[in-house]
């Protein structure tokens, strides 16, 4: 019973878990899926990488403006 349960909770909230928490993401994370964003996420995504880009290292910023250039170079 208690596996039924708990297969019923994770698939309700997969369901109705639209939005991602991009708060509890690490920096080297959110910087490893740029690129990969749903559209209807991208707004709060790019909002919480703007908030963190004070506080990267440089390797983090170097990382960071690689992916950039790269998403940049693929939508051509």
């Amino acid at each position: 019973m208690k596996k039924i349960s708990l297969i019923f909770l994770l698939l309700f909230n997969f369901t109705f878990a639209k939005q991602e928490d991009y708060s509890e993401m690490s920096t080297q994370e959110l910087i490893a899926i740029i690129g990969y964003v749903k559209e209807e996420n991208k707004a709060k995504f790019i909002k919480e990488l703007d908030l963190r880009i004070s506080t990267m290292s440089q390797e983090e910023k170097i990382q960071y403006e690689q992916n950039l250039q790269e998403l940049q170079q693929n939508e051509k």
